[in-house]
């Protein structure tokens, strides 16, 4: 059967492929084939046991596979607004559902999500942060998240999911799973319990008893999970949460290694903010995105690529990715790419691989550094060199991602993930944009949380956290303009 449709809704006059690819071995997967697709095809490549060493991520980019038009509808529900950029999309398509058969089976789960949640899925705002801009003489805009599904961008991830396994008539017998440390498991258990799959939820056993007790309502299993001295490394949630996978049940989750149709959802941010920056002609230098397990900022960044090859928008900004320095694993890995080619060109330049320091001066002086190796590296005489050390990165995981030895505590407690799972695409945005990482003190997260005047909380809005230490370390001038995403609600 041939895995390609119209690109169209209307239209046969091109083909879209549904196979989706490994970016690590380039394994490629056809849902449509009866031997090697199925129900799962594309949640995890089939080579990541054989080849652990590589990072295995299933993707499916639109602009790659025949896609050439930016959407026109104009719902305000981002799922059925821009549906033939999701691959669940064509998939129905490919199987023999109608658009109009496809925008009602999207309708139908969004108002069972609503009838769980108190809204379903709209267009978010985005406006100009004007205390914030006042208060750091910066120009900053600002998307809100917080009055989305369980008032954080995780549900959009989740929504995808859920699409997906409509389309290919799951079970609703089959057990979702997911670990989390709280936005992400609410958000899942309000979906799971909306389209009436049962759930495993896997969370800190310092989880907040608000949050247990609001996924208890939702009727989701919920097995706390402590840290000890005993535990492997790495998230013991996550450890458990591997646990029930072996056991039969689905990734309904938030990490692109472990479901790579998760970032597909996630990407309808990227894309509204894409319509958003047009609507309101403004034109990003910097976009800073708070990063924990990092499928948030790769989605967020994967929409705004799409829209630029689409020629939606003309460029990406400098793309920053900002965590706290209780927990940073994203800069250690941009740190060892950035140094391969540095040494692979022969400049002196050297990223430096201590945590950054608490105080906002010794973090300026990384940070200087930081932009500056940056900056040489988006210069054509280096493209040679980054693509080989990126190359090296993503078939050798272990040196470049491995969990964080001992996680400190922060305010920014939803971020604090031992790795970034989503780690490569975010080091790659970042240097193909001359962008670096940024690690933020506490004394900057709580500042940021009261000028952003948003019903997030300090995890939601890191992102500005990382303006005001760009602002301290003199790394932004009257003529830049930045953009960031205040996401997930303050919860008691």
């Amino acid at each position: 059967m041939s895995a390609s449709i119209s690109t169209s809704p209307t239209s046969a006059s091109a083909s879209v492929s549904v196979v989706l690819r490994c970016r690590g071995c380039a394994t490629s997967v056809d849902p449509l084939d009866p031997l090697t697709g199925g129900a799962t095809a594309g949640f995890r490549c089939p080579n990541t046991t054989r080849a652990p060493r590589i990072d295995h991520v299933m993707q499916w980019e639109p602009t790659a596979v025949g896609v050439d038009e930016w959407p026109s509808d104009q719902s305000i529900n981002p799922f059925i607004r821009y549906r033939t950029l999701h691959h669940s999309y064509w998939l129905a398509r490919a199987r023999g559902v109608s658009d109009e058969t496809y925008i009602d089976k999207v309708g139908r789960i969004d108002r069972a999500i609503s009838g769980v949640a108190g809204t379903g899925f709209v267009i978010t705002p985005f406006g100009r942060a004007d205390i914030s801009s006042a208060a750091l003489g910066v120009n900053i805009w600002a998307k809100d998240e917080t009055g989305n599904v369980a008032g954080s961008h995780k549900a959009r991830h989740l929504m995808g999911l859920a699409i997906h396994l409509d389309v290919e008539k799951v079970s609703v017998v089959t057990r979702l799973a997911i670990a989390s440390c709280g936005n992400a498991a609410l958000a899942a258990s309000m979906i799971a319990k909306a389209v009436r799959r049962p759930i495993d939820v896997f969370v800190p056993s310092s989880a907040k008893p608000t949050v247990l007790a609001r996924l208890t309502e939702l009727s989701a299993r919920v097995t706390p999970v402590s840290r000890t001295a005993a535990s492997p490394p790495g998230d013991p949630c996550v450890h458990s949460f591997h646990d029930a996978l072996s056991r039969g049940a689905l990734p309904f989750c938030c990490q692109g290694n472990e479901n790579g149709l998760t970032i597909d959802g996630g990407t309808t941010i990227g894309h509204e903010l894409a319509d958003q920056l047009v609507v309101n002609d403004v034109h990003p230098t910097k976009l800073l995105l708070h990063v924990g397990g990092g499928a948030f900022a790769t989605a967020v960044t994967r929409g705004l690529g799409q829209a630029m090859l689409l020629k939606h928008i003309e460029s990406l900004p400098q793309v920053i990715c900002v965590q706290p320095n209780a927990c940073a694993p994203l800069r250690r890995a941009w740190i060892a790419i950035a140094n391969r080619a540095l040494t692979a060109i022969g400049d002196d330049l050297r990223a430096d691989d201590s945590n950054e320091d608490d105080s906002i001066a010794g973090g300026s002086q990384q940070l200087a550094n930081d932009a500056a190796i940056a900056a040489r590296l988006v210069l054509p005489d280096a493209q040679e060199a980054l693509t080989a050390a990126l190359q090296f990165a993503v078939s050798n995981r272990a040196s470049h991602m491995w969990a964080w030895d001992d996680p400190g505590t922060t305010i920014a407690s939803g971020i604090v993930d031992d790795e970034t799972y989503d780690w490569f695409s975010l080091v790659g945005a970042m240097l193909c944009t001359g962008g670096y990482p940024v690690v933020v003190n506490d004394e900057q997260l709580i500042e940021a949380n009261r000028l952003a005047a948003s019903a997030a909380d300090e995890t939601g809005t890191a992102g500005l956290a990382g303006v005001i230490a760009l602002k301290s370390a003199d790394l932004l001038d009257e003529h830049d303009c930045v953009v960031t995403i205040f996401s997930g609600i303050r919860r008691q």
